[in-house]
């Protein structure tokens, strides 16, 4: 095997891609969210359709990346189960986080990659990671 986690490797006869991300929150906490995905992350809402909206929750969205925060009714936060978002500039990020007053925790062990882990608002886990570019990863 001789992808060391950075993919592509394998195309599979389907196209697969993400879509989206969908990450659980618990009932009448939309705003609360928008403090950390708008305003920390710096992501914009985006509409969800009229169907879909009287579920409640919030959809935003950034570059390649879309979170689809989805109402649960015995919300329990994800600390194990977690996104793995490729950032361009994670220093840059971590700065912006921090400046949110929200905690980071920078992880070594993913050879090839720089990364860190940060919990939304409500406690939900998030890792933001990037190749650090050495030679070994071409």
């Amino acid at each position: 095997m001789s992808s060391k986690g950075y993919g592509p490797d394998h195309q599979s006869p389907f196209g697969l891609s993400v879509h989206h991300v969908q990450i659980a929150i618990p009932p009448g906490s939309e705003d609360e969210c928008r403090a950390f995905y708008v305003d920390a992350l710096g992501m914009r809402e985006i509409q969800k359709p009229p169907v879909l909206a009287s579920r409640g929750g919030l959809w935003v969205r950034a570059d390649a990346l879309e979170i689809h925060l989805g109402v649960e009714r015995d919300f329990r936060p994800a600390a194990k189960a977690h996104p793995g978002i490729y950032v361009e500039d994670l220093d840059g990020l971590a700065a912006r986080l921090t400046e949110h007053n929200v905690e980071i925790t920078w992880d070594e062990n993913f050879p090839g990659h720089r990364r860190f882990y940060a919990q939304d608002n409500l406690g939900n886990r998030l890792e933001f990671l990037q190749r650090d570019g050495s030679p070994a990863d071409s």
